[in-house]
């Protein structure tokens, strides 16, 4: 199967099924000479790991990292890291009643169609599973551009299903297990989300996330502009079905004098653009925003069909979140982690700074 790699000279390679016994990720391109310890990924991957509330998955993973290969007496070599996650909590049986049919809104049908066979098992590699080795993968990719360019990246949750969070503070959002950036509303997503739960079903949201301190100059136009980069990545997260930078979708009733950034002896009067001009970074933050569409697998019944094409009723059991989305943060900053490293090294490749 192609198509498991990102970036060209941070390279990222994900691997693993979600039941399988265990998923990882070999990242190649890594500087050499840096300080790494499993703590340093762990981190993150805590900050992602399911069972952590009520309002997400059930399945209970630690989601211990190894790191196999790549660090030698605490610091990175050169060479590919290689970083494992074993599987410890998978209930297979839980999907024997959807082996020979597809749940709609899932990519059972189209994994079926394009290869002929499937891992029914949790979605096998369509799972979101496979986010956790992305996590790790930028946790060092972030490290490592926080030492050498100041970059700080974080998100924050900006809309759950039909509820605005207006932004209040950076400080809130560790605070809740949504990343809400607003702790005066965490009751109101409490209870929304305790019915949506009784009810069965799933709902969408709407992600943040800002990577401050990013030097001018990163992006390679035309078609490898680090706005393409930075939208591609995020498309390739589960359920993501819409990325914007700056004002985005906005845009569209903004006049020219509105949008077009101004500039001064001190600096951008705006950012409207998200930190991106002409695919190059302007120095400014980088902001991308995600839409996440409800999740696929749901306990209401739904039309579809089976093998045969023969119509059926499918209900997905199991353990699945029914907002994907409020554990998705930590994975959208290791996505702009990694792009914004691969663009770093590009960068100085091509013109040594």
């Amino acid at each position: 199967m192609a198509g498991n790699s990102l970036g060209t000279l941070f390279r990222v390679t994900n691997f693993g099924e979600s039941h399988g016994p265990a998923i990882g990720a070999v990242i190649d391109g890594c500087p050499p000479g840096m300080a790494l310890a499993e703590s340093d990924i762990q981190a993150q991957l805590d900050r992602r790991r399911p069972g952590t509330s009520r309002h997400v998955t059930q399945r209970r993973e630690p989601d211990v990292v190894e790191i196999l290969s790549g660090v030698f007496e605490g610091q990175t070599t050169g060479t590919p890291i290689s970083l494992l996650i074993r599987n410890t909590d998978a209930r297979s049986r839980d999907y024997r009643n959807i082996a020979e049919t597809f749940r709609p809104g899932h990519a059972d049908y189209t994994y079926w169609k394009k290869y002929g066979i499937r891992d029914p098992r949790g979605g096998g590699r369509s799972s979101a599973r496979l986010t956790a080795p992305t996590v790790a993968a930028g946790a060092i990719a972030r490290k490592w551009l926080q030492q050498e360019h100041g970059v700080v990246i974080r998100g924050y949750m900006s809309q759950l299903g039909p509820i605005p969070i207006p932004f209040e503070s950076w400080d809130a959002v560790p605070q809740n297990p949504f990343y809400a950036p607003n702790s005066g509303i965490v009751s109101q997503l409490e209870a929304f989300m305790d019915q949506l739960r009784h009810d069965g079903d799933s709902i969408g949201a709407r992600i943040e996330v800002v990577a401050e301190g990013v030097p001018a100059g990163w992006g390679e136009p035309v078609y490898d502009r680090l706005d393409a980069d930075i939208a591609h990545a995020m498309m390739g997260l589960n359920a993501v079905k819409g990325v914007s930078i700056g004002s985005g979708f906005d845009c569209i009733a903004m006049r020219g004098s509105e949008h077009g950034d101004e500039l001064s002896p001190d600096g951008f009067l705006g950012n409207h653009a998200g930190g991106v001009l002409g695919g190059i970074s302007s120095g400014q933050p980088v902001r991308v925003s995600l839409a996440i569409k409800p999740t696929s697998s749901i306990r209401l019944e739904r039309h579809s069909v089976n093998k045969a094409n023969e119509p059926v009723m499918v209900q997905t059991l199991g353990r699945h979140d029914p907002c994907v989305a409020i554990r998705a943060t930590p994975i959208a900053e290791a996505l702009l982690a990694i792009v914004l490293m691969d663009h770093a090294l590009r960068h100085r490749g091509q013109c040594g700074t």
